[in-house]
């Protein structure tokens, strides 16, 4: 026995001509036509975006920059913020250290030079609490940074260059030298140096 297939037809089924104009047409306003508009508005915001992004990038960095800057100004204004009082302070410590050398001298002015020994004393402590250091200079090598010559004496002693007398105490505050120490530097006689030029 013969079986049929039954296949059940389209009625008037469209041709294979009108099937393709029915793809190639798209009603108005649809999602091919407006595909364009929304990839170059997001590529606007796009670089938007990262414009935006790089000036916050920018600001973030200069406010840093400023932070650090403030922090460091303060911390330079705290530090020297008595350099013109302890300067001021520093005639009085040479007249105490006057005072003292001549007491010294004197056998009558004991109690003088104890009192005035306790006050440098005193005065030296406060003035250390706040910084102030001496700048080393008998027995060292000059160093205009430091030293300022206000006498050059022969020596045949002592090497050219060394320190051997001081007129004024130098002092430094927090590493920082507020005033250079008055010295004597030493050199060596005129005959020594032709002897040494000959040899």
């Amino acid at each position: 026995m013969t079986k049929i297939k039954v296949t059940e037809e389209h009625p008037n089924p469209p041709s294979e001509e009108k099937l393709e104009e029915q793809k190639g047409e798209a009603p108005a306003g649809s999602e091919q036509e407006s595909q364009p508009d929304w990839e170059a508005q997001l590529k606007k915001k796009e670089e938007e975006n990262k414009e935006l992004y790089d000036r916050w990038l920018r600001l973030s960095a200069e406010l840093e920059n400023y932070k650090k800057r403030m922090e460091k100004e303060k911390s330079e204004l705290y530090k020297f913020a008595n350099e013109n009082i302890i300067k001021d302070l520093l005639p009085v410590v040479d007249n105490l250290e006057r005072a003292l050398a001549h007491g010294k001298e004197t056998e009558n002015a004991q109690a003088l030079l104890e009192g005035v020994e306790l006050t440098h004393k005193a005065l030296m402590t406060v003035l250390e609490k706040y910084g102030l250091t001496r700048v080393e200079a008998l027995g060292e090598t000059f160093d205009p940074k430091s030293h300022e010559a206000v006498m050059v004496q022969e020596d045949p002693n002592r090497p050219e260059g060394e320190v051997i007398g001081q007129m004024q105490i130098g002092y430094r505050l927090h590493n920082r030298l507020i005033r250079p120490a008055m010295v004597v530097v030493s050199k060596k006689p005129e005959a020594d140096r032709a002897s040494d030029g000959e040899s």
